[in-house]
């Protein structure tokens, strides 16, 4: 069955970095549109990045400069590197799968994805 483990989360000062990683399988990895949501307390879960099969990305409006996606085809992993880290960026950190192969086009409603990791806490504190 597909499976998707994130780790990398932790307790970063603001400024900080982290890289949280996400280790695929079970699936066909090339073919599907993998993402990064985020889910603080109290509030719903929103996108943060996604890379589809053809590395085309999409970031939320939030991150972009500061967050880059990437994913290594050979390992199975995407990755979300994270800069500048602030206290609002403090939530869970989920990584999915998207429902439909072959989508160049980065689909960022949580819908449009089937398969979820555990998620893993970042918190960044001020």
């Amino acid at each position: 069955q597909v499976q998707l483990v994130e780790s990398g989360g932790g307790l970063v000062q603001a400024g900080g970095s982290l890289r949280l990683s996400c280790a695929a399988s079970g699936l066909t990895f090339s073919s599907y549109t993998m993402g990064w949501f985020r889910q603080a307390p109290g509030k719903e879960r929103e996108f943060v990045a996604a890379v589809a099969w053809n590395g085309n990305i999409k970031y939320t409006d939030s991150v972009k400069g500061r967050f880059t996606i990437s994913r290594d085809y050979a390992k199975n992993t995407v990755y979300l590197e994270m800069k500048s880290l602030k206290p609002e960026d403090t939530a869970v950190y989920y990584c999915a799968t998207a429902r439909r192969k072959w989508n160049a086009i980065v689909v960022i409603a949580p819908f449009e994805y089937e398969y979820w990791g555990q998620g893993t806490q970042v918190t960044v504190s001020s």
